[in-house]
């Protein structure tokens, strides 16, 4: 659950669950906060599990497992995924090489099974797996996050290379500042400190050096959408990463890991059997609508709603490959037509490392 409760209901929060942990949904008037985003720059605590790894096999066995190169520098991280062995997306995952010890974010309801599981599949490498739970993750997203961040940290400057991270203090408090893959398409920062700390990192956050907006689950979703970045819970839970596109995890130069057979077949023998795309519907569909081309259903809905920027409904879909079709019919419950439209919805300072892309 969230650790700041009690300081974001000061901010006029309500509530919900997000993969299984109790996160803010918003503070009031979410289109406003939202434009505010968009403009200038907003402040969320993430809903992030986090796992530390020790020991001296720790890059060699998480790199074993997942579907990206693990680096073996300090201050480097990547994004990666735990595939099944039919090659479906177990949890997705950023793995950062901290010194001593890897930080790997992943969805909150996934930390401990991941880490049941990895624990008894240690032998003989020398492993500690940890569910580190002192730790507390703010995002900084907006055109002005790189000015934010800049105005409030004191050490080193703000980290320019995507997943890179520096180590610094806000005010007296001790943190690490990583550089983001552009999830919202916008620049971005992800603020780690330690759970005891989190309220005064995230009064600083809010309130000093320039002002940023708070924001929530509800704004956070119609920001992904915008950008056009597929998430785990709605986009790539159980797909193949070759039909979610997201070749930003992939590293098809590594050695084996699970999963990896179906990942390279699909990639060198054909193409998936379906795509990820942006839909402009006349109206708002439910996720899970069905999307026809004449009287076939070739696709559905994943995640849809009301671009606060655009004014209009969006909405992600997976639809079969070979449908060329550039106008769909989407169940909203009833139907209505939808255009096949390019992504991003909206161009911002960045483009989200996890655009779809099919070769």
């Amino acid at each position: 659950m969230t650790v700041l409760e009690s300081v974001h209901a000061d901010h006029g929060a309500t509530f919900t669950e997000h993969n299984g942990t109790r996160v803010v949904a918003e503070y009031g008037r979410p289109d406003r906060t939202h434009r505010a985003v968009r403009n200038v720059v907003g402040v969320i605590e993430r809903g992030c599990g986090i796992l530390e790894i020790t020991g001296d096999d720790r890059v060699s066995y998480v790199d074993n497992i997942v579907s990206n190169r693990v680096p073996r520098e300090d201050g480097v991280g990547c994004y990666a995924l735990v595939l099944d062995p039919q090659g479906a997306i177990e949890t997705d995952l950023y793995a950062y090489n901290a010194g001593e010890r890897l930080l790997l974010f992943l969805p909150p309801d996934r930390v401990e099974p991941l880490a049941e599981e990895w624990r008894s599949k240690v032998f003989i490498d020398d492993v500690e797996i940890r569910v580190a739970d002192d730790l507390v993750v703010f995002g900084v997203h907006g055109p002005k996050a790189t000015e934010k961040v800049a105005s409030v940290l004191t050490g080193p400057s703000v980290p320019e290379r995507p997943l890179s991270f520096v180590r610094g203090s806000m005010g007296d408090v001790g943190v690490t500042v990583v550089a983001g893959d552009g999830l919202v398409g916008e620049e971005g920062y992800e603020i780690v400190c330690g759970a005891a700390d989190a309220d005064r990192v995230f009064d600083t956050l809010i309130t000093h050096g320039m002002n940023a907006a708070p924001f929530g689950y509800t704004t956070w979703n119609t920001l992904t959408l915008e950008a056009g970045t597929p998430l785990f819970d709605t986009e790539l839970a159980g797909v193949i990463p070759n039909v979610a596109g997201v070749h930003a995890a992939l590293d098809f130069e590594k050695g084996c890991y699970v999963g990896q057979e179906v990942v390279s077949r699909v990639e060198n023998h054909g193409r998936p059997s379906r795509r990820l795309v942006g839909l402009a519907p006349e109206a708002v569909p439910e996720s899970g609508a069905s999307i026809h081309d004449g009287d076939a259903v070739v696709g559905e809905v994943t995640r849809s709603a009301r671009s606060p920027l655009k004014d209009e409904p969006i909405a992600l879909a997976y639809v079969d490959f070979t449908v060329e079709a550039t106008e769909l019919t989407v169940d909203a419950p009833t139907d209505c037509t939808a255009s096949v439209v390019d992504l991003p919805f909206v161009e911002g300072t960045e483009r989200s490392a996890r655009l779809p892309t099919y070769e």
